[in-house]
C-alpha cells in the first residue's frame, strides 16, 4: 500500500517502496497463516482460535500503519534522515514469538 501520489523523494523504487513491499509480504504471510490455523479448528478445538486472532490482528495492524510508515520513510529519505521503525519490527517479532509459543502449547495440551 504505497502512496497514491508522487513520492516526496522523486525516485520510485527506492528504499521506502521496497520496505513497503516487504511489509506487504509480511502481512500476506500472516493472513495465510491465519487460514492455516483455522484449518486446525476441527482437530484442536476453540483454543486454536487464539492463533488466527493474533496473526490476523498483526496483519491488520501492518495494513493500518503502512501508509504512515511509508510517508515517514519517504520524507526521511527526502530529508536525508531515515530512522528504522523499531517498534513495528519489535511488535511483529513479538507476534511471531507469541504465535509459536501458543501453537506449541495448544498442540501439547490438546
Amino acid at each position: 500500500m504505497a502512496s497514491s501520489g508522487p513520492s516526496p523523494h522523486g525516485d520510485p523504487g527506492l528504499q521506502p517502496e521496497r520496505t513497503a513491499l516487504a511489509w506487504g509480504r509480511t502481512m500476506l504471510a500472516l493472513v495465510t497463516a491465519s487460514a492455516f490455523f483455522l484449518r486446525w479448528l476441527p482437530t484442536y478445538g476453540p483454543p486454536i482460535l487464539m492463533l488466527p486472532v493474533i496473526s490476523g490482528g498483526a496483519a491488520l495492524a501492518i495494513y493500518l500503519t503502512q501508509r504512515r510508515r511509508y510517508q515517514a520513510r519517504s520524507h526521511g529519505l527526502a530529508g536525508e534522515s531515515i530512522e528504522a521503525d523499531l517498534p513495528a519490527v519489535l511488535w511483529t517479532a513479538f507476534a511471531g514469538l507469541a504465535l509459536g509459543c501458543l501453537g506449541i502449547v495448544v498442540v501439547l495440551v490438546s
